[in-house]
């Protein structure tokens, strides 16, 4: 009987330890686990610390314009219009929105400086380029972050490579640019039909004054100079 009592002991010592090295390999698996998770959201938030301000709105828009133009692209496989589409989806109280944030956001507020005058052309410009997300998505995992949102010092000329579409597109944008410069000639300081009756351009302007100003109240005056009939 002592015998079978001291097996018995010793059986349940050993399945205690068993039991004890089963959970202590189970916490040593989720204490890894929970180091690996935390150092991966350590890295994410140092990445997106490094990011621009603005990165998050610019790929909310950029996957936005993404997805309407894959919706315009459906429309046109069926032989729909898609602007008229979606106009008829648009209530009036949100077109009545648009219109107004349409008119607030690009007010026209005339020449201010040549920076700003820079920056509305460079808008106007890019306003109606599309991104072809497929080969951004492409070109981001072959060169790396880095060259997309360099940090400070860092080099990224020559990584990127202009593609013949691009290209053309730059050419085709140049040349619509050049054709409407050449429909405004340039204005000129005076009209070669018209009388002259200054000796200089500084005459020329104070003549335009004086005629702004007093040009009804002597109109007759000048007309009877002019037939010599004036008294």
């Amino acid at each position: 009987m002592a015998q079978v009592s001291s097996s018995t002991g010793s059986s349940s010592k050993t399945n205690k330890m068993a039991d004890f090295k089963a959970r202590l390999a189970k916490l040593h698996s989720k204490r890894n686990e929970a180091a690996a998770l935390n150092h991966k959201e350590v890295v994410e938030e140092d990445r997106v610390k490094k990011m621009p301000k603005n990165y998050a709105k610019k790929r909310e828009r950029l996957e936005s314009e993404f997805k309407e133009e894959q919706k315009r692209e459906a429309a046109l496989a069926e032989g729909k219009d898609y602007d008229r589409q979606k106009l008829l989806d648009v209530g009036a109280d949100e077109a009545e929105r648009w219109e107004r944030r349409k008119k607030k956001k690009n007010p026209d507020q005339g020449f201010s400086t040549y920076e700003d005058a820079t920056i509305r052309q460079y808008n106007r410009l890019v306003k109606n380029k599309k991104t072809d997300m497929v080969d951004y998505e492409r070109e981001k995992q072959a060169l790396g972050e880095a060259a997309f949102y360099g940090e400070d010092n860092t080099i990224s000329i020559g990584l990127h490579k202009d593609s013949n579409e691009a290209i053309d597109s730059m050419v085709d944008d140049l040349e619509k640019q050049i054709a409407k410069r050449e429909k405004y000639s340039r204005r000129r300081i005076f009209d070669d039909d018209a009388d002259i009756n200054f000796i200089n351009e500084r005459n020329m302007k104070f003549n335009k004054k004086l005629e702004r100003f007093y040009g009804d109240y002597t109109e007759e005056i000048k007309q009877n100079l002019e037939r010599g009939t004036a008294v």
